[in-house]
């Protein structure tokens, strides 16, 4: 679950526009999902191995449910602060492409390649 979870946030960090791009800020709120996220995904795991998520004598759910359902709302929180929409990279200008792809091309005549 761990692989998972450090892949996910990546993903959030990447919908960010990058680590560069991401404010210290933007990355409490990445953290605090993540972990949340854990706890989800822990606590729907065990719910749903158990027979039953209601109690019979007080003709209830347990509250396990409710807490599980009070940390996905949290979750929901996050996301919505951190935003929704993806953030782009900016391109490179003109003038980067043409000095980067110059200078890469200096490189292969060192190197004896054209």
């Amino acid at each position: 679950m761990g692989k998972a979870l450090a892949q996910w946030r990546n993903e959030l960090v990447a919908d960010l526009g990058g680590q560069e791009e991401v404010r210290t800020q933007e990355l409490a709120i990445v953290d605090a999902a993540v972990k949340t996220k854990l706890l989800v995904d822990s606590l729907d795991t065990w719910l749903l191995q158990q027979s039953s998520l209601i109690n019979a004598r007080k003709r209830s759910v347990y509250p396990v449910v409710l807490q599980r359902q009070q940390l996905a709302d949290a979750l929901a929180r996050y996301m919505g602060q951190r935003g929704l929409k993806r953030r782009v990279k900016l391109a490179k200008s003109l003038h980067e492409l043409l000095t980067t792809e110059s200078s890469s091309q200096g490189d292969a005549c060192l190197s004896g390649s054209t």
